[in-house]
């Protein structure tokens, strides 16, 4: 199964989205659900960021 995002590159940002053609009410729905992306990836963030944390101070060598 594919994801929609597979076929993007790994490291490059997302195409633009033209707002020529979009009346104000699309933009603010588009405005949100950007800020609702941004909420999700900074949760998606802090939870691989307290993995790794947490997995570095299991390997973290004891000092003797």
């Amino acid at each position: 199964m594919l994801l929609e995002d597979d076929d993007r590159p790994k490291n490059g940002k997302p195409a633009l989205k033209k707002l020529d053609n979009m009346s104000v009410s699309e933009l603010q729905e588009y405005v949100v659900a950007l800020k609702e992306e941004i909420i999700r990836v900074e949760a998606d963030m802090a939870k691989k960021k307290s993995h790794q944390e947490a997995l570095s101070g299991f390997f973290k060598k004891k000092e003797e």
